[in-house]
């Protein structure tokens, strides 16, 4: 299905994307699939996963007419014209050239790659076949995030000179866990600093900009694995403003926080999944709530499928995959 046939029907009437889903799993059950068959242009009509009774029970539960055990088998549907890609972040290389390769857009769950190696092949070859290329930093569209950015561009509190992130979610599976691979670095990068704490870097670069300088604290405090159950990442952006960023999978508190300081006040967002924020002025202060959509995932997929009915970039692409990849392979370089 080419995009200039869909591009010419009446406004309303445009043929809906049709999507095919590689990976079932919790994520995709609760907010990539029900997204995906919540707009007017988006069909989804193909799953892959490699237990076919799992496969069966997801595809009838969101009525996706095709069933593929093997997601090679999916990316060549000549029927499909994109491919969300909701596997361990291992598969997000192959699984997204081979997409590509066979026609197919791709919106792939972060962190985009292994390495920032994996991302420029990725890049590469979606640009190559000219189909578009999406990562799902679903915390970009955020409203208590735009209103941060907001205020920052307005002025209105002064210089930004310092920014505060924890994100704490305890995390400890055992034997035979579906997720337990997120324990092994070489199927998951690292640990949380690898898998959530990327989402926090992609907040970082999108409200301070480019980093120049990174140094990172690493370790292990309660569970003896292969990936860090603890670490801290210290940053100087370019415009000479610093942030730190905690994460950790062995506090007993879980925290999601983001506060910033200025010359002439503060920020404090005491849980970015609630969208509460305080604003501190000079001469007073407020509370604003800017929540997040009932599903958190569906502002990006709102958006990847407008930006394929557009002809225009999805406004978290590859290279802002590529960016958050980058700062990860410093922290865990720790060589700066």
């Amino acid at each position: 299905m080419s995009s200039d046939r869909t591009d010419k029907a009446p406004p309303g009437r445009r043929t809906p994307r049709r999507w095919g889903l590689i990976g079932c799993g919790d994520i995709a059950r609760k907010r990539v699939a029900p997204a995906l068959n919540n707009l007017v242009n988006s069909k989804l009509v193909a799953v892959s996963r490699a237990n076919a009774q799992l496969l069966d029970s997801f595809a009838d539960e969101f009525c996706a007419e095709k069933r593929y055990p093997d997601w090679r088998d999916l990316v060549q549907d000549p029927e499909i014209d994109a491919v969300y890609v909701a596997t361990p972040v291992y598969l997000h290389a192959d699984q997204t050239i081979a997409a590509a390769n066979a026609g197919k857009h791709v919106l792939c769950e972060k962190p985009i790659a292994l390495d920032v190696a994996q991302c420029d092949q990725m890049i590469a070859a979606c640009n190559r076949n000219r189909v578009k290329l999406g990562v799902a930093y679903y915390r970009h569209f955020y409203p208590v995030i735009r209103r941060t950015k907001e205020i920052i561009e307005s002025g209105e509190l002064g210089v930004p000179v310092f920014a505060q992130i924890n994100a704490f979610e305890w995390f400890n599976p055992q034997a035979g866990h579906p997720r337990e691979w997120l324990l092994k670095p070489e199927l998951s990068g690292g640990g949380p600093m690898f898998d959530f704490g990327c989402h926090r870097v992609e907040v970082l670069l999108d409200l301070f900009g480019p980093i120049s300088e990174v140094k990172r604290t690493m370790g292990n405090v309660l569970f003896e694995r292969e990936v860090e159950d603890v670490a801290t990442a210290q940053f100087q952006f370019e415009t000479g403003a610093c942030a730190t960023l905690s994460v950790c999978h062995a506090a007993f508190e879980t925290q999601d926080t983001l506060s910033l300081f200025f010359s002439r006040g503060s920020i404090h967002v005491p849980g970015l999944n609630n969208g509460t924020m305080r604003v501190i002025g000079e001469q007073a202060e407020h509370v604003e709530v800017h929540p997040p959509a009932q599903n958190i995932h569906q502002p990006l997929i709102d958006d990847f499928v407008s930006a394929l009915i557009e002809d225009r970039s999805p406004v978290v692409g590859g290279e802002i995959g590529k960016g958050v990849a980058e700062i990860l392979e410093r922290i865990y370089r720790g060589d700066e």
